[in-house]
C-alpha cells in the first residue's frame, strides 16, 4: 500500500469515532498497545527521540532499499502516535518517507486532540524518521 493509501485508512478508521476526544484519545492507546515492544537493549540513550515530553526510543533498519522502523514509549498515547506514524512510513524507501505528506494528522484532528507538548513531540518524532531515511538515502547514493 502507498503512504497515501495508508493515510485514506486511518482517516476512515478515526471517522468513525466522529471526532470524540475521549474514544478517539483511548484508540490511539489502543493502537499503541499493538506496537511490538522494543528489546530493552534497543533502550539506550542514543535511541531517544530528542523533543518529546515522553520516552520514545526509536530504532531503524535498511533493508532491501527500505527503511524499516521500530519504537517504543514509556506513555500510552505517545506509543499510539509513533505506531500510527510506523504504520505510514515503515518500510518505505528513503524517497517515499522523505516525500510523504502526513496529512493524516490533521484529517483526524490529532492536533487538537494532544496539545502543545504532545504536538511538539510528535514533530519531533516525524522529524526523526525523516532524518533516518535522508542518511540512508545519502548513504545509498554514495
Amino acid at each position: 500500500m502507498s503512504t497515501s493509501e495508508i493515510q485514506e485508512e486511518i482517516i476512515d478508521e478515526f471517522s468513525i469515532l466522529e471526532g470524540d476526544r475521549e474514544n478517539t484519545i483511548f484508540y490511539i492507546m489502543e493502537l499503541g498497545e499493538k506496537l511490538s515492544a522494543l528489546e530493552d537493549s534497543a533502550k539506550v540513550e542514543d535511541n531517544i527521540i530528542k523533543g518529546c515530553q515522553s520516552k520514545v526510543w526509536l530504532t531503524t533498519d535498511f533493508n532491501e532499499g527500505k527503511v524499516v522502523f521500530k519504537a517504543d514509549s514509556n506513555t500510552a498515547i505517545t506509543k499510539g502516535l509513533i505506531s500510527l506514524l510506523i504504520r505510514v512510513l515503515n518500510k518505505k524507501t528513503p524517497d517515499e518517507i522523505i516525500d510523504t505528506d502526513l496529512y493524516f494528522i490533521q484529517k483526524i484532528g490529532m492536533n487538537q486532540l494532544i496539545g502543545s507538548q504532545r504536538s511538539n513531540g510528535l514533530t519531533a518524532m516525524i522529524k526523526q524518521m525523516k532524518m533516518y531515511a535522508l542518511a540512508y538515502k545519502a548513504k545509498a547514493d554514495n
